[in-house]
């Protein structure tokens, strides 16, 4: 288990609850953020919360290949980001963390915030008592054999976008036209499958709350736009 870091905790965290938000405007939002705190380092850290309508995403190297449709006669709303990683999809039920860390406070190993990520996941899961798992070779969460947390990153000078996309209860019909992640013999999977009536609304405390233990912060809610 990675430990939380004692140091930060009188560190805030500023944090935000948004609904539903078109993926432009919440990517418009995250750069606008990580450009306030690159040009001053005092600025408290962000961590916003979301749900997207359907969309698809692809990292800044992602292989169009792993799209099973035509990208440029695409009726669906695709969009290739500076993040890290393949191809993914985002659609309500699946709740979205940005977090907006200046890991100079923290621990500048990108290695170091991607497992911190993954440990914010497994211990949502155990709130429910699931065992989240983590994969050798592979950043993400897993529940038994089923990847059910993305995560894809971008760091700017130490300050961090982006983040993670845990499914929740979202129509999984989207992901078939993707290879998700990039990743053809590992299923996606969501928690509603584990948990048939649990919802965004209140996974969305549960993620705060690992978040501030994991990272060692202290929350404040804000209303950030």
């Amino acid at each position: 288990m990675i430990h939380s870091n004692e140091p930060h905790k009188n560190r805030c965290l500023l944090y935000n609850q948004e609904g539903l938000m078109p993926y432009l405007q919440a990517h418009r939002w995250q750069r606008s953020l990580v450009t306030e705190r690159i040009y001053d380092t005092s600025l408290d850290d962000v961590l916003i919360l979301l749900e997207h309508p359907p969309v698809y995403t692809l990292g800044q190297g992602a292989n169009s290949d792993f799209l099973k449709f035509d990208i440029d006669k695409s009726q669906y709303d695709v969009h290739r980001v500076e993040r890290g990683g393949e191809v993914t999809y985002h659609c309500p039920g699946q709740l979205v963390g940005y977090p907006i860390l200046n890991l100079q406070s923290y621990c500048k190993d990108l290695h170091w915030y991607l497992r911190q990520l993954e440990e914010v996941i497994i211990r949502v899961l155990a709130v429910y008592g699931l065992q989240g798992e983590r994969i050798p070779a592979f950043t993400g969460v897993w529940l038994e054999g089923r990847k059910v947390a993305a995560i894809g990153i971008k760091v700017s000078r130490w300050i961090t976008m982006h983040g993670f996309a845990l499914n929740v209860c979202p129509d999984m019909t989207g992901f078939e036209r993707i290879v998700p992640c990039g990743i053809s013999n590992k299923p996606v999977g969501s928690l509603a499958e584990w948990i048939p009536e649990i919802t965004c609304q209140e996974v969305r405390f549960y993620v705060a709350q690992c978040f501030a233990e994991v990272f060692g912060v202290q929350l404040v809610e804000s209303v950030l736009q």
